[in-house]
């Protein structure tokens, strides 16, 4: 494996592990929130308005990342390429 294959490979693996660990904190926080606030909604049908509405932001949040990982997946040598090309002329800009 060449030198830029890794570099690409190793910030891919570092983005999917970001985009993940957001994906779970965030379902731990609308199942915190959910948790806290469930005495203070007024009946029975707010609660369930409220656990639907949660329920719709997870799962269209979930999609949206779930999608933008398979587009990373399909063009990480194109996108992470140019990062690297970017970043290594900064670093040589920096190191003058």
């Amino acid at each position: 494996m060449s030198e830029l294959s890794s570099r690409i490979e190793s910030m891919h693996r570092r983005d999917v592990t970001v985009a993940w660990a957001f994906v779970i904190g965030l379902w731990l926080a609308i199942g915190f929130v959910a948790w806290a606030t469930w005495s203070l909604a007024p009946n029975p049908t707010a609660r369930l308005v409220l656990l639907t509405g949660g329920t719709i932001v997870l799962i269209f949040n979930t999609a949206a990342i779930m999608a933008m990982l398979r587009h990373y997946r399909e063009d990480r040598d194109f996108m992470y390429g140019l990062d690297i090309k970017f970043l290594d002329a900064a670093r040589a800009l920096k190191n003058r």
